[in-house]
């Protein structure tokens, strides 16, 4: 990815002072890199089992395009 990375589009600051990479940032780059990344569109598709059963586990619901106002 050629592009500048931008802050609060493609990445923001946890509480810890680290990097963290939105799902913006990973639809860019087009497929998931298998580090189990917070914020991964992909699922996890390329992180290894058993890891990949617990991050989807303890994953928070994934908001859907669109209305969000829709149930």
């Amino acid at each position: 990815m050629s592009q500048q990375f931008k802050e609060g589009i493609d990445y923001y600051y946890d509480e810890r002072r680290l990097v963290v990479l939105t799902s913006t940032y990973h639809l860019k780059r087009g497929r998931c890199c298998g580090k189990g990344c917070t914020h991964c569109p992909y699922l996890y598709e390329n992180v290894a089992e058993p890891h990949k059963s617990q991050l989807l586990k303890e994953r928070p619901p994934i908001l859907k395009y669109g209305n969000e106002n829709t149930p």
